[in-house]
């Protein structure tokens, strides 16, 4: 996909204080990011990923202290030049810069946007989510983006839904969360437990607005 294609070419051009990667360092990487993804941080160990590199294990410390040092190396850029600008630019311009007249248009413009996030970029959304529950360093990087760029304009919207009487008079907070979990659930479905079944991705993405939409319309 192009998203992993981008992301590691951004992974090989520098490292998380900016500063240019080795060749040695791109390549431990990149099989650092295969690895995880296929086995899990827990069940990976560095010499697969030296294997993976072809370099000595030796190699990997002398640029990570640690394996969890490569696992934050390959996370924090992933956030900073994907997940940031996704959502502070193109998302955030894209669903709530011009808000959407109907409760569907704004649910579907959110999920399809999801969606083609998870598809371009499958393996390394796998790695923050198997490992999101285990490094607080990775639920702090995500909560900051989310409540700086996301939130408050994710409020807006509903603000204007709920004057227009499109959406149910409940708490903001209750809502996002509401929407956020249909949306992570259909997607980690789709792209993490069962990636391999016949989905027919459009009647999907139209189910899960459907179910959010009726759940959450004023009635």
């Amino acid at each position: 996909m192009n998203g992993l294609k981008d992301m590691m070419r951004a992974l090989e051009q520098e490292d998380g204080e900016g500063k240019n990667l080795t060749p040695k360092q791109a390549q431990i990487l990149k099989a650092a990011v295969e690895i995880f993804a296929e086995k899990g941080y827990a069940s990976s160990s560095t010499s697969e990923i030296a294997a993976r590199a072809n370099v000595a294990e030796g190699t990997i410390f002398r640029h990570y202290k640690t394996k969890k040092d490569l696992l934050i190396s390959i996370v924090t850029p992933f956030m900073a030049k994907f997940m940031v600008p996704f959502f502070a630019a193109r998302f955030t311009r894209r669903v709530f810069d011009e808000p959407p007249e109907e409760f569907r248009s704004l649910l579907s413009t959110i999920l399809k946007d999801r969606f083609a996030f998870a598809a371009e970029n499958a393996p390394l959304l796998r790695i923050v989510l198997q490992e999101m529950a285990f490094h607080p360093e990775l639920q702090q990087r995500f909560q900051d983006v989310f409540i700086k760029d996301v939130y408050p304009k994710f409020e807006a919207a509903l603000d204007r839904l709920k004057q227009g009487g499109q959406v149910v008079d409940k708490p903001n907070s209750t809502i996002i969360r509401m929407i956020m979990s249909a949306v992570m659930g259909f997607l980690i479905t789709r792209f993490i437990l069962s990636p391999d079944l016949d989905w027919d991705d459009e009647r999907e993405i139209e189910e899960t607005v459907a179910f959010i939409m009726y759940g959450l319309a004023e009635k």
